[in-house]
């Protein structure tokens, strides 16, 4: 670790020197590239520095440990002590720097929401889902758009996608994907029984152009006459878009647009996350297992956070973690159980940095 510590902070050295070359400043894209660089290993080298100096500072106070005054040796006792905590806690925070940082993190993202285990029941808890993720994005100062939402009679989510905006949009709701279960007495439950439904909720990084290159043979794009609110053009103008990707037979639709030609765009952005999504798996096995952890099958016994209405808690299952603060979170406040899941992310990959 020190070892690379050390290459990166010559060639943080060498990144000030150039991005104050008038040369450099003058090619703009070079300059803006260098200066990313630079930006993106300033914390860990100023984390690093602090080391260097608190370890100077050590070999210090060990010399004056070994001198003849009393005083000045309990003095320097005490400062070592102190300077060694520091020192344990700088190399903490070094390792958490030098972890890996995940590409998609800073992607806006698609979010997929389907009614599971339950009838309308599910699909009711799913809209409930839906408006979660919702107020969580008022609250992010996002941008949460509706593409292809499909309805019950009862207003229940038999399946939706959405797509947020927002910066490190992926970082938090990345681990949202899985089988969400609720138990609660339904309204249409007459003896109060307690009835156990399931909603599946997956989330993918929007993919860029640059990820991959679609095959225009590949798709077959159908246009259809939109269903639901959105006043006289509904029902009479076929702006929605259905695209399917032949390969794999994977449909896509979009109707939230007035405009066919945003239909087909935000219908396409969907497709790409999901066939990027799709690819990674085929290629990186560990990806594809951790993507099947995630999502499911939409089983009862298949979870990773229980809503329970009775109690008023909602427990992830995946760290143990409960609150009992449940209209809070179903308004959308989930950030204490996001937060707790991305420090035991950390922590698993510590873990495995040091295996």
């Amino acid at each position: 670790m020190f070892e690379r510590l050390e290459y990166m902070e010559k060639r943080y050295e060498e990144l000030v020197r150039l991005i104050s070359d008038p040369d450099v400043v003058a090619r703009r894209e070079e300059w803006q590239r260098l200066c990313k660089e630079h930006a993106a290993m300033e914390e860990v080298i100023g984390v690093y520095r602090s080391y260097l100096k608190a370890c100077k500072e050590m070999e210090d106070c060990k010399a004056m440990m070994n001198g003849d005054e009393p005083d000045i040796k309990e003095i320097a006792e005490a400062e070592y002590y102190d300077l060694k905590e520091k020192c344990e806690e700088y190399v903490r925070q070094m390792k958490i720097l030098l972890l890996p940082k995940d590409p998609m993190d800073e992607k806006n993202v698609i979010i997929e929401i389907r009614g599971g285990a339950g009838g309308d029941e599910a699909a009711l808890f799913a809209t409930e889902l839906a408006r979660m993720y919702h107020r969580y994005a008022e609250r992010m100062r996002w941008k949460m758009e509706d593409v292809d939402v499909n309805e019950t009679e009862l207003g229940g989510i038999k399946e939706a996608t959405y797509m947020i905006r927002g910066q490190g949009a992926y970082s938090k709701l990345k681990y949202e994907s899985g089988v969400h279960r609720v138990q609660r007495v339904p309204e249409t439950e007459s003896q109060g029984r307690v009835h156990t439904s399931t909603a599946t909720v997956a989330v993918l990084p929007e993919a860029d152009e640059v990820d991959f290159e679609i095959n225009e043979k590949d798709l077959k794009i159908d246009t259809y006459r939109s269903g639901g609110a959105g006043g006289q053009n509904v029902n009479k103008v076929s702006s929605a878009v259905r695209i399917t990707y032949l390969p794999l037979n994977l449909v896509v639709a979009c109707q939230d647009e007035r405009s066919q030609l945003k239909n087909k765009e935000k219908a396409m952005n969907v497709l790409k996350s999901r066939l990027y999504d799709y690819y990674q798996g085929q290629k990186d096995s560990e990806y594809a297992a951790n993507r099947h952890m995630q999502i499911g099958t939409g089983d009862r016994s298949e979870r990773i956070r229980t809503y329970n209405y009775p109690q008023g808690r909602v427990t992830d299952h995946r760290i143990g973690k409960t609150l009992y603060t449940l209209p809070a979170f179903l308004d959308g406040d989930i950030f204490e159980m996001i937060e707790s899941l991305a420090l035991a992310d950390r922590d698993a990959k510590l873990s495995k940095l040091v295996d």
